[in-house]
């Protein structure tokens, strides 16, 4: 129960990382705020969820819309009566090479994979300094460290989550807040289902575990970077469960 009584609000809960996040914090202990854009996928994750006992509200929002997002955020905190803990795990995946890039394709992309972070940050942040603490942690990705070919917009997308996480971390930790990012390799979600079968093989090849990560083996790390007393020396950081394909 390292996060028991603990209030979470977890965006892209309706699958993949964002799902299993939300329900490794569940059975830590904490009540969960589940957030994502598709509220049929929200059902079989609020249910269980439950099943450990705690509090779960599922709401339905689209996190590059501001105002829709704040009203997200200060009905969690008025419902709950605080916010602990704050994970951006929303995201898109496509794939297209630059020489073949429509220019919306490159705006969506920003859009829902940094824009939202930013909103989400903007909006739980005053919350957090209220109360004089709080946990921030953003779900980046490898590619935003090393890039990727055909993955332009995303490697960029995911790049400006962690140059966010990093200056966000330095105003916010002298405020007892404390953020950070998860940059996860290739992992089995439905994410993936946007990338064609040549790049998974290649990937696969490149990798020195030789395969992808499950979601189930990225969301301790989300934990542990909202527990105390474990994730108290974590401020502006980058961890990465990514089956060896960066080592910083």
């Amino acid at each position: 129960m390292m996060l028991k009584d603990k209030i979470a609000l977890v965006t892209g809960a309706g699958g993949g990382i964002g799902a299993a996040i939300a329900e490794a914090y569940a059975q830590a202990g904490a009540h969960v705020v589940l957030a994502d854009l598709n509220e049929s996928a929200l059902a079989p994750v609020r249910d269980r969820c439950a099943e450990y006992g705690v509090r779960v509200q599922a709401v339905s929002v689209d996190v590059t819309d501001s105002d829709a997002t704040k009203a997200m955020i200060d009905g969690a905190v008025a419902d709950f009566g605080r916010l602990d803990i704050l994970v951006n795990g929303a995201g898109l995946l496509t794939e297209a090479p630059l020489l073949e890039m429509e220019p919306a394709l490159w705006d969506q992309m920003i859009s829902v994979d940094l824009t939202s972070v930013f909103l989400c940050c903007r909006w739980a942040a005053p919350h957090m300094v209220a109360q004089g603490s709080g946990r921030i942690i953003n779900v980046a990705s490898q590619l935003g460290i090393k890039g990727g070919e055909s993955l332009v917009h995303y490697s960029a997308a995911k790049a400006g989550v962690i140059g966010l996480t990093k200056a966000l971390a330095r105003e916010m930790a002298p405020l007892g807040v404390l953020v950070n990012a998860i940059a996860p390799g290739p992992v089995e979600t439905p994410l993936l289902a946007g990338i064609t079968k040549e790049w998974r093989e290649a990937k696969q090849a490149e990798l020195p575990l030789r395969r992808f990560g499950t979601v189930d083996e990225v969301a301790p790390t989300a934990v542990l970077l909202a527990s105390e007393p474990g994730g108290n020396l974590y401020v502006g950081q980058v961890l990465g469960p990514n089956s060896g394909d960066v080592m910083p």
